[in-house]
């Protein structure tokens, strides 16, 4: 395959699992970009980010209602996950936000990443969980300092986090885990006057996915350094029109038989504040194929969205026009994605091959 080889995967519209519920101050401002995961007791949940007023975000928990081998709604278990830690909350914003879950076997632990939205704006985190239920923090994600990006990861903005569900071959030849994310390059989003600051060699300012390692033997010997991420490469940049402005990961990445299956959303129109909601802006669904042995490398990507915002529910709500994967699950042998709809409600949609 080549990064021109089209993407055998269709995603077909099933419906609405979760929308806010009336009098709950929680999500009195949208139910949206949930995680997922299978429980010990086996039933299939999502952690969808929990919207109250004033926009802060939690992290609730919602066990999935299906029917007929499809989901078809959910019910909620309450809150797992909200800033009360001094790093998730501003002076005037605060935010447990948009969790990525993956179960990782060789650890036996499902690995969130999620945005703390902090005095310095969304930065990305890490927390453990047995269960789903009980999660323990281990802190703001730190990057170690890569000279041949004559760049400090950590000064920047840093969202849509996710682990790969299995250990890989990072680039100095360890066993690692690897780690989809997005920096955001302008400084002047925390210190204005500052602009945009890209690393050596990277010309294309828009934001793209990059990936990070971290080495199993470290994470075995303090689970801490689950946190901390080295041997930073870019992966991929906008490159169609439905992803002219930046592009970013979406859901675990999937192990299909020609590599990785990445989900992404793509972005057109115009980005305002990160501190700001958008409201200028397109999300569209489109996929990505990594190669199983060095998934720095791209082999396949879609040119068109897989899924672009059409329904009412797509495009009418707190952030319009936004279709936004975050989680796949297998339920009775099929693959259904789990997306945010316009930021106000959590839809569902099959993952099925076209060849």
């Amino acid at each position: 395959m080549t990064p021109e080889s089209p993407v055998p995967y269709r995603l077909t519209r099933v419906g609405v699992v979760m929308t806010p519920e009336p009098g709950n101050a929680d999500e009195a401002e949208g139910v949206l970009n949930p995680a997922s995961g299978r429980g010990p007791d086996g039933e299939l949940y999502l952690l969808p980010r929990l919207v109250a007023e004033g926009n802060v975000s939690r992290v609730g928990l919602a066990r999935v209602v299906v029917e007929a081998g499809v989901p078809v709604s959910v019910e909620r278990e309450g809150v797992v996950l909200q800033p009360d830690r001094g790093w998730e909350r501003g002076a005037d914003n605060a935010g447990t936000e948009d969790p990525r879950t993956t179960w990782i076997d060789a650890l036996g632990l499902h690995v969130m990443t999620y945005v703390a939205y902090g005095p310095l704006g969304p930065r990305t985190a890490v927390a453990v969980s047995e269960d789903l239920r009980e999660w323990k923090r281990l802190g703001p994600v730190l990057f170690r300092y890569q000279d041949d990006l004559d760049m400090d990861l950590n000064l920047f903005h840093n969202k849509d986090t996710v682990f790969f569900p299995e250990p890989v071959t990072a680039p100095d030849g360890t066993e690692a885990l690897a780690v989809l994310h997005r920096p955001m390059w302008d400084l002047g989003e925390t210190k204005p006057g500052q602009g945009v600051r890209v690393p050596a060699g990277v010309e294309d300012e828009r934001q793209s996915i990059w990936i990070s390692y971290v080495p199993l033997a470290s994470v075995r010997d303090d689970l801490a350094n689950l946190a901390l991420w080295e041997q930073h490469h870019f992966v991929a940049g906008p490159r169609f029109p439905f992803e002219e402005v930046k592009i970013g990961g979406g859901p675990p990445p999937l192990r299909i038989p020609e590599g990785w299956l990445v989900l992404h959303h793509g972005v057109t129109g115009v980005i305002d504040s990160a501190f700001s909601q958008q409201q200028k802006v397109n999300y569209a669904a489109g996929a990505l194929i990594l190669d199983a042995a060095d998934p720095r490398r791209v082999i396949a990507r879609t040119s068109e969205p897989l899924l672009a915002p059409e329904t009412d529910d797509e495009r009418s709500g707190i952030v319009p026009n936004v279709v936004f994967p975050t989680a796949i699950e297998e339920i009775d042998g099929r693959h259904f994605v789990f997306y945010g709809m316009a930021d106000s409600k959590i839809g569902v949609a099959l993952l099925e091959r076209t060849d």
